[in-house]
């Protein structure tokens, strides 16, 4: 026991040191609820997309600081109105109404109080439309069970260590999925490849591109604690699935700045919220297509 403990200490240290404090709340998370709600501004306009980025957990300082600034340039393009927030307490009734699309940018840990858990839902299943990326499914544990169940529908289980970063190949599975328009059938790109628990592919979760396993070692590996993360033929990377009448989408990419000055990881984001954002008459549907899992191989063990 006294080893084990030795070998999970030097593990942390060894993590801290590696991405510095921005790690330390993965250990030692906040439980901060915000009460009082922000101002939006008098000339947010319409259409708007709130980016929210609130962590109390691992913080993904780099990639916040990067993507905010693009996912305005996002915004002035297209003509849209953008509030970007860490305050929790923008999740109420009477803020969210204003919002056509809500991102969840690397939002970590437990960021939200009961009612503005039920508020966030509630706007989403009314077709409000929801993007979820990278950190926001990367939480190790969750104090929400809706967080991965319903925002996310995947659970988080880790990412490679030794090294962290790799150059791996996406497999564009839906191509004529206008989140996926001009991607190509096939995109490599160094990123911090996220495992999950299981796959979320089913009948109501379209998956829109996997990770070529073979590309990459999904290992993670800090000091004496060597885990295997293999997902095998069916790792999904960015999937798409209804929440009442809007449309959830959520990527694992974009855990380093770099990302957000990628033109296709950019095109990527810009065509997710244009998707989200235009939830048909008759609501969020899945298509037939994906209505079937797909077989896959299970991973071998060692």
């Amino acid at each position: 026991m006294r080893h084990a403990r030795r070998a999970l200490a030097l593990g942390f240290s060894l993590l801290v040191a590696t991405t510095g404090c921005d790690a330390f709340r993965t250990f030692f998370p906040s439980s901060h609820h915000d009460e009082e709600a922000p101002e939006l501004p008098a000339d947010l306009g319409s259409p708007a997309i709130l980016v929210f980025s609130k962590t109390n957990g691992f913080r993904h300082t780099e990639a916040i600081e990067a993507g905010l600034p693009a996912f305005e340039a996002i915004a002035r393009e297209r003509g849209f109105g953008l509030f970007a927030t860490e305050n929790g307490a923008v999740h109420s009734p009477e803020l969210l109404a204003h919002f056509d699309a809500i991102v969840w940018f690397n939002v970590s840990g437990d960021v939200l109080s009961e009612d503005q858990r039920a508020a966030l839902l509630e706007a989403i299943r009314s077709g409000t439309g929801f993007v979820g990326i990278h950190g926001t499914g990367g939480d190790p544990r969750y104090e929400w069970p809706e967080h991965p169940g319903a925002l996310v529908r995947a659970r988080f289980v880790g990412h490679p260590m030794g090294p962290q970063f790799q150059e791996g190949t996406i497999r564009v599975e839906a191509p004529d999925h206008p989140v996926m328009a001009g991607i190509g059938p096939s995109w490599s790109r160094v990123e911090e490849w996220y495992s999950f628990a299981e796959s979320p592919r089913g009948p109501d979760v379209e998956v829109l591109a996997t990770v070529d396993e073979s590309t990459y070692s999904p290992r993670m590996k800090i000091f004496v604690i060597e885990r295997d993360l293999r997902m095998g033929d069916d790792h999904p990377i960015i999937w798409s699935h209804c929440l009442g009448r809007g449309r959830a989408l959520y990527s694992a990419l974009g855990h380093r700045a770099a990302a957000y000055q990628e033109p296709t990881h950019l095109r990527l984001l810009a065509q997710a919220i244009d998707w989200v954002r235009r939830t048909p008459a008759e609501g969020c549907r899945v298509p037939r297509r994906d209505r079937t899992a797909q077989p896959r191989n299970q991973p071998s063990a060692g």
